[in-house]
Protein backbone atom coordinates (compact mmCIF):
# COMPACT_ATOMS: atom_id res chain seq x y z
CA UNK A 1 0.00 0.00 0.00
CA UNK A 2 1.49 3.63 -0.93
CA UNK A 3 0.15 6.37 1.24
CA UNK A 4 -0.86 9.47 0.01
CA UNK A 5 0.26 12.94 1.98
CA UNK A 6 -1.02 15.94 1.66
CA UNK A 7 0.81 19.14 2.59
CA UNK A 8 -0.12 22.33 3.74
CA UNK A 9 2.59 25.00 3.81
CA UNK A 10 5.93 24.48 1.53
CA UNK A 11 8.02 27.49 3.33
CA UNK A 12 10.64 26.18 5.93
CA UNK A 13 8.87 23.43 7.83
CA UNK A 14 7.16 22.51 4.52
CA UNK A 15 10.62 21.72 2.95
CA UNK A 16 11.97 20.07 6.18
CA UNK A 17 9.57 17.69 6.16
CA UNK A 18 9.11 17.87 2.36
CA UNK A 19 12.72 16.56 2.46
CA UNK A 20 12.39 13.84 4.95
CA UNK A 21 9.74 12.21 2.62
CA UNK A 22 12.20 12.03 0.14
CA UNK A 23 15.30 10.64 2.34
CA UNK A 24 12.60 7.72 3.76
CA UNK A 25 13.16 5.05 0.97
CA UNK A 26 16.72 5.37 0.77
CA UNK A 27 17.74 4.89 4.46
CA UNK A 28 14.44 3.34 5.69
CA UNK A 29 13.51 0.32 3.93
CA UNK A 30 11.22 -0.96 5.76
CA UNK A 31 9.16 2.47 6.05
CA UNK A 32 5.67 2.63 4.18
CA UNK A 33 5.86 3.61 0.44
CA UNK A 34 4.75 7.58 0.12
CA UNK A 35 3.35 9.50 -2.32
CA UNK A 36 3.75 13.20 -2.05
CA UNK A 37 0.51 14.07 -3.60
CA UNK A 38 -0.51 17.42 -3.07
CA UNK A 39 1.02 20.85 -1.77
CA UNK A 40 -1.96 23.36 -0.48
CA UNK A 41 -1.00 27.01 -0.27
CA UNK A 42 -2.38 30.22 -1.42
CA UNK A 43 0.19 31.78 -3.79
CA UNK A 44 -0.28 29.56 -7.25
CA UNK A 45 3.27 31.29 -8.39
CA UNK A 46 5.22 30.44 -5.49
CA UNK A 47 3.26 26.76 -4.51
CA UNK A 48 3.93 25.37 -8.54
CA UNK A 49 7.47 26.13 -7.95
CA UNK A 50 8.11 24.58 -4.39
CA UNK A 51 6.24 21.87 -5.58
CA UNK A 52 7.81 20.96 -8.62
CA UNK A 53 11.12 21.30 -6.24
CA UNK A 54 9.87 19.04 -3.61
CA UNK A 55 8.60 16.69 -5.57
CA UNK A 56 4.62 17.20 -5.10
CA UNK A 57 2.58 15.13 -7.73
CA UNK A 58 0.09 17.92 -7.78
CA UNK A 59 -1.00 21.79 -6.35
CA UNK A 60 -4.43 23.03 -4.13
CA UNK A 61 -5.24 26.25 -3.00
CA UNK A 62 -7.77 24.82 -0.57
CA UNK A 63 -7.15 22.64 1.93
CA UNK A 64 -11.09 21.48 2.12
CA UNK A 65 -10.48 19.41 -1.19
CA UNK A 66 -7.85 18.04 0.17
CA UNK A 67 -8.21 16.69 3.56
CA UNK A 68 -10.57 13.75 2.90
CA UNK A 69 -8.21 12.61 -0.10
CA UNK A 70 -5.51 11.49 1.59
CA UNK A 71 -4.07 9.30 3.82
CA UNK A 72 -2.02 11.72 5.97
CA UNK A 73 -2.30 15.46 6.52
CA UNK A 74 0.35 17.41 7.54
CA UNK A 75 -0.33 20.90 8.48
CA UNK A 76 2.51 22.89 8.93
CA UNK A 77 0.84 26.65 8.26
CA UNK A 78 0.84 29.32 11.06
CA UNK A 79 -0.68 28.51 14.32
CA UNK A 80 -3.30 30.44 14.09
CA UNK A 81 -3.89 27.47 10.92
CA UNK A 82 -3.43 24.77 12.84
CA UNK A 83 -7.21 24.23 14.00
CA UNK A 84 -9.77 24.03 11.52
CA UNK A 85 -7.97 21.99 9.10
CA UNK A 86 -6.65 19.63 11.32
CA UNK A 87 -9.92 18.85 12.75
CA UNK A 88 -11.56 18.92 9.78
CA UNK A 89 -9.22 16.28 8.60
CA UNK A 90 -9.98 14.27 11.76
CA UNK A 91 -13.62 14.59 11.21
CA UNK A 92 -13.19 12.98 7.75
CA UNK A 93 -11.06 9.76 9.75
CA UNK A 94 -7.61 11.11 8.12
CA UNK A 95 -4.14 11.27 10.44
CA UNK A 96 -2.98 14.47 11.04
CA UNK A 97 0.95 15.99 11.64
CA UNK A 98 0.68 19.68 13.35
CA UNK A 99 3.62 21.67 13.49
CA UNK A 100 3.95 23.18 17.11
CA UNK A 101 2.66 25.00 19.10
CA UNK A 102 -0.65 22.86 18.81
CA UNK A 103 -2.75 26.05 17.86
CA UNK A 104 -2.10 29.25 18.87
CA UNK A 105 -4.54 29.62 21.90
CA UNK A 106 -5.53 26.96 24.17
CA UNK A 107 -9.01 27.00 23.23
CA UNK A 108 -7.96 25.92 19.84
CA UNK A 109 -5.37 23.28 21.08
CA UNK A 110 -8.33 21.70 23.55
CA UNK A 111 -10.51 21.34 19.76
CA UNK A 112 -8.00 20.05 18.27
CA UNK A 113 -7.32 17.12 21.30
CA UNK A 114 -11.15 16.50 20.97
CA UNK A 115 -11.40 15.98 17.38
CA UNK A 116 -8.27 13.34 17.47
CA UNK A 117 -9.74 11.69 20.53
CA UNK A 118 -12.74 10.97 18.64
CA UNK A 119 -11.20 10.07 15.34
CA UNK A 120 -9.19 7.47 17.18
CA UNK A 121 -6.42 7.75 14.52
CA UNK A 122 -2.74 8.70 14.92
CA UNK A 123 -1.86 12.28 15.39
CA UNK A 124 1.42 14.26 15.97
CA UNK A 125 2.66 17.47 17.38
CA UNK A 126 5.77 17.78 15.68
CA UNK A 127 8.06 18.24 18.62
CA UNK A 128 11.11 16.93 16.51
CA UNK A 129 13.96 17.02 19.07
CA UNK A 130 12.54 14.07 20.48
CA UNK A 131 14.24 12.06 17.30
CA UNK A 132 17.84 13.45 18.26
CA UNK A 133 19.68 10.46 18.64
CA UNK A 134 21.64 11.69 21.71
CA UNK A 135 17.70 12.91 23.20
CA UNK A 136 16.93 8.99 23.00
CA UNK A 137 20.16 7.92 24.48
CA UNK A 138 19.74 10.46 26.84
CA UNK A 139 16.16 9.08 27.66
CA UNK A 140 17.10 5.74 27.70
CA UNK A 141 19.79 6.82 30.65
CA UNK A 142 17.29 8.27 32.59
CA UNK A 143 15.06 5.22 32.47
CA UNK A 144 17.49 2.84 33.83
CA UNK A 145 17.99 4.88 36.71
CA UNK A 146 21.99 5.78 35.75
CA UNK A 147 21.02 9.51 36.85
CA UNK A 148 19.43 8.42 40.33
CA UNK A 149 16.33 10.48 41.72
CA UNK A 150 15.97 13.67 39.13
CA UNK A 151 16.56 16.78 40.69
CA UNK A 152 16.88 19.37 38.62
CA UNK A 153 16.25 19.97 34.85
CA UNK A 154 17.33 23.29 32.90
CA UNK A 155 16.21 24.32 29.69
CA UNK A 156 16.90 26.98 27.83
CA UNK A 157 16.64 27.97 24.02
CA UNK A 158 18.48 31.12 22.46
CA UNK A 159 18.27 32.76 19.06
CA UNK A 160 19.34 36.28 17.66
CA UNK A 161 17.77 36.91 14.36
CA UNK A 162 15.40 39.46 16.09
CA UNK A 163 18.49 41.60 17.68
CA UNK A 164 17.88 44.13 14.87
CA UNK A 165 15.20 46.36 15.68
CA UNK A 166 15.07 46.56 11.43
CA UNK A 167 14.16 43.14 11.02
CA UNK A 168 10.92 42.91 8.89
CA UNK A 169 7.77 42.26 10.80
CA UNK A 170 6.41 38.76 10.29
CA UNK A 171 3.08 36.95 11.36
CA UNK A 172 5.59 35.31 14.44
CA UNK A 173 5.18 38.85 15.57
CA UNK A 174 1.45 38.83 16.02
CA UNK A 175 -0.23 37.52 18.84
CA UNK A 176 -3.23 36.97 16.68
CA UNK A 177 -1.45 34.31 14.24
CA UNK A 178 1.36 32.75 16.45
CA UNK A 179 -0.44 33.23 19.84
CA UNK A 180 2.96 33.81 21.59
CA UNK A 181 6.74 34.64 20.90
CA UNK A 182 9.56 33.07 22.03
CA UNK A 183 7.31 31.31 24.51
CA UNK A 184 5.59 29.49 22.14
CA UNK A 185 7.68 29.27 19.00
CA UNK A 186 10.73 28.20 20.99
CA UNK A 187 9.45 27.32 24.43
CA UNK A 188 7.31 24.62 23.33
CA UNK A 189 9.91 22.32 21.89
CA UNK A 190 11.78 22.95 26.32
CA UNK A 191 8.25 21.93 27.66
CA UNK A 192 7.79 18.98 25.83
CA UNK A 193 11.65 17.73 26.32
CA UNK A 194 10.60 18.45 30.16
CA UNK A 195 7.74 16.09 29.49
CA UNK A 196 9.65 13.75 27.66
CA UNK A 197 12.87 13.03 29.63
CA UNK A 198 11.54 13.68 33.27
CA UNK A 199 7.78 14.26 33.90
CA UNK A 200 4.54 16.30 33.60
CA UNK A 201 4.85 19.70 35.08
CA UNK A 202 2.54 21.21 37.44
CA UNK A 203 3.10 24.58 38.08
CA UNK A 204 5.23 27.46 37.18
CA UNK A 205 5.97 31.42 37.40
CA UNK A 206 6.76 32.96 34.41
CA UNK A 207 7.99 36.49 32.90
CA UNK A 208 7.47 37.70 29.46
CA UNK A 209 9.18 40.83 27.78
CA UNK A 210 8.76 42.13 24.16
CA UNK A 211 12.27 44.71 23.43
CA UNK A 212 10.92 45.77 20.17
CA UNK A 213 7.43 47.08 19.94
CA UNK A 214 7.00 47.80 16.17
CA UNK A 215 8.69 46.44 13.03
CA UNK A 216 9.08 47.55 9.36
CA UNK A 217 6.37 45.90 6.81
CA UNK A 218 8.60 44.69 4.00
CA UNK A 219 8.57 45.88 0.87
CA UNK A 220 6.63 49.00 2.33
CA UNK A 221 8.70 52.52 3.03
CA UNK A 222 7.78 53.90 6.28
CA UNK A 223 5.24 51.54 7.33
CA UNK A 224 5.25 49.35 10.57
CA UNK A 225 3.11 46.97 12.21
CA UNK A 226 2.96 46.12 15.87
CA UNK A 227 4.60 43.36 17.23
CA UNK A 228 2.10 42.04 20.24
CA UNK A 229 4.14 38.76 21.23
CA UNK A 230 6.94 38.08 24.04
CA UNK A 231 10.41 38.50 22.29
CA UNK A 232 11.97 36.53 25.52
CA UNK A 233 11.08 34.76 28.75
CA UNK A 234 11.87 32.84 31.50
CA UNK A 235 9.98 30.34 34.33
CA UNK A 236 10.38 28.32 37.40
CA UNK A 237 8.63 25.11 37.37
CA UNK A 238 7.35 22.15 39.97
CA UNK A 239 7.40 18.89 37.35
CA UNK A 240 6.06 15.89 38.85
CA UNK A 241 8.12 14.00 41.66
CA UNK A 242 8.81 17.67 42.82
CA UNK A 243 11.34 17.91 40.51
CA UNK A 244 12.84 21.59 40.31
CA UNK A 245 12.90 23.39 36.64
CA UNK A 246 13.86 26.37 34.67
CA UNK A 247 12.67 27.08 31.16
CA UNK A 248 13.88 30.45 29.34
CA UNK A 249 13.99 31.27 25.71
CA UNK A 250 14.56 34.16 23.60
CA UNK A 251 15.09 35.59 20.12
CA UNK A 252 17.54 38.53 21.24
CA UNK A 253 20.35 36.28 22.52
CA UNK A 254 23.12 37.69 20.90
CA UNK A 255 25.56 35.19 19.00
CA UNK A 256 23.29 32.37 19.78
CA UNK A 257 22.07 31.29 16.29
CA UNK A 258 19.78 27.96 17.33
CA UNK A 259 21.20 27.54 20.50
CA UNK A 260 18.88 24.64 22.61
CA UNK A 261 20.29 23.68 25.32
CA UNK A 262 19.27 21.02 28.05
CA UNK A 263 20.56 19.68 31.52
CA UNK A 264 19.92 17.46 34.07
CA UNK A 265 20.72 16.42 37.65
CA UNK A 266 20.13 13.58 39.90
CA UNK A 267 21.59 12.08 42.60
CA UNK A 268 23.78 9.90 41.21
CA UNK A 269 24.91 11.42 38.44
CA UNK A 270 23.83 14.74 35.50
CA UNK A 271 23.65 15.30 31.62
CA UNK A 272 23.61 18.09 29.26
CA UNK A 273 22.98 18.66 25.66
CA UNK A 274 23.09 21.12 23.12
CA UNK A 275 21.28 21.61 19.81
CA UNK A 276 24.68 23.40 18.24
CA UNK A 277 26.33 19.84 19.46
CA UNK A 278 23.72 17.62 18.37
CA UNK A 279 25.65 14.72 17.88
CA UNK A 280 27.42 14.67 21.54
CA UNK A 281 26.25 13.79 25.18
CA UNK A 282 27.68 15.00 27.64
CA UNK A 283 27.25 12.78 30.91
CA UNK A 284 28.59 12.75 34.59
CA UNK A 285 28.61 9.68 36.42
CA UNK A 286 28.54 9.14 40.29
CA UNK A 287 32.30 9.25 41.08
CA UNK A 288 33.82 10.70 38.34
CA UNK A 289 35.30 13.80 38.73
CA UNK A 290 34.02 15.56 35.36
CA UNK A 291 31.88 14.91 32.52
CA UNK A 292 32.49 12.50 29.68
CA UNK A 293 31.55 13.41 26.30
CA UNK A 294 29.74 10.53 24.65
CA UNK A 295 29.43 10.56 20.82
CA UNK A 296 26.32 9.45 19.77
CA UNK A 297 26.84 7.91 16.32
CA UNK A 298 27.18 3.98 16.78
CA UNK A 299 25.25 1.94 15.00
CA UNK A 300 23.57 0.65 18.53
CA UNK A 301 22.46 4.05 19.03
CA UNK A 302 19.08 5.21 18.22
CA UNK A 303 18.04 5.72 14.94
CA UNK A 304 21.96 5.84 13.72
CA UNK A 305 22.23 1.80 11.90
CA UNK A 306 19.89 3.13 9.47
CA UNK A 307 22.87 6.58 8.41
CA UNK A 308 26.45 6.32 8.53
CA UNK A 309 29.13 4.43 9.87
CA UNK A 310 30.32 5.47 13.64
CA UNK A 311 31.87 9.33 13.85
CA UNK A 312 29.96 10.02 10.25
CA UNK A 313 27.73 12.76 11.95
CA UNK A 314 23.69 13.11 11.68
CA UNK A 315 22.19 16.92 11.13
CA UNK A 316 18.86 18.82 12.26
CA UNK A 317 17.43 17.64 9.27
CA UNK A 318 17.55 13.81 9.77
CA UNK A 319 15.27 14.40 12.97
CA UNK A 320 12.14 15.05 10.54
CA UNK A 321 13.38 11.44 8.53
CA UNK A 322 13.11 10.28 12.23
CA UNK A 323 9.75 11.97 13.21
CA UNK A 324 8.21 11.07 9.49
CA UNK A 325 9.33 7.47 9.80
CA UNK A 326 7.42 6.90 13.29
CA UNK A 327 4.59 9.03 12.12
CA UNK A 328 3.71 6.81 9.12
CA UNK A 329 4.44 4.11 10.15
CA UNK A 330 2.32 4.37 13.03
CA UNK A 331 -0.09 5.31 10.13
CA UNK A 332 0.60 2.56 7.73
CA UNK A 333 0.09 -0.16 10.46
CA UNK A 334 -3.80 1.18 11.20
CA UNK A 335 -2.51 2.46 14.83
CA UNK A 336 -4.92 4.01 17.06
CA UNK A 337 -5.21 7.37 18.82
CA UNK A 338 -2.01 6.09 21.07
CA UNK A 339 0.16 4.43 18.31
CA UNK A 340 2.46 7.71 17.74
CA UNK A 341 3.92 9.91 20.47
CA UNK A 342 3.72 12.64 20.93
CA UNK A 343 0.42 13.41 19.51
CA UNK A 344 -2.17 15.87 19.77
CA UNK A 345 -2.18 14.82 24.08
CA UNK A 346 1.04 15.53 24.42
CA UNK A 347 1.20 19.12 22.26
CA UNK A 348 -2.59 19.87 24.21
CA UNK A 349 -0.48 19.31 27.42
CA UNK A 350 2.66 21.81 26.57
CA UNK A 351 -0.11 24.24 25.36
CA UNK A 352 -1.41 24.18 28.74
CA UNK A 353 2.18 24.90 30.08
CA UNK A 354 2.04 27.64 27.71
CA UNK A 355 -1.01 29.42 28.94
CA UNK A 356 -0.30 29.04 32.54
CA UNK A 357 2.59 30.72 32.01
CA UNK A 358 0.96 33.47 30.16
CA UNK A 359 -1.55 33.68 32.99
CA UNK A 360 1.25 33.91 35.62
CA UNK A 361 3.47 36.95 34.20
CA UNK A 362 -0.14 38.95 33.68
CA UNK A 363 -1.30 37.75 37.41
CA UNK A 364 2.52 37.70 38.87
CA UNK A 365 2.30 34.50 40.97
CA UNK A 366 2.91 31.01 40.38
CA UNK A 367 0.03 29.65 38.24
CA UNK A 368 -1.28 25.68 38.64
CA UNK A 369 -1.00 23.98 35.29
CA UNK A 370 -4.35 22.24 34.94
Amino acid sequence: MTLTVGVLGYRFMGKAHANALARLPMFFPDAPDVERHVLVGRDEDALADAAHRFGFDRTATDWADVVEEVDAFYNLGPNHVHAEPSIAALEAGTPVLSEKPLANDLDGAERMAEAAASAEVPTATAFNYRFVPALRYAKNLINDGELGEIRHFRGRYLQDWLVDPEEPWSWRNSKEMAGSGALGDLGAHTIDLARFLVGDVERVSGQLRTFVDERPVEGEADQTRPVTVDDAYSAQAELEGGVMATFEASRFADGHKNDHTIEIHGSEGSLRFSLERLNELEVLRDGNRGYETILVTDAEDPYVEHWWPPGHVLGWEHTFVHENYEFLSAVDSGGSADGYRPNFEDGLAVQMVLAAIQESDERGEWVPVE
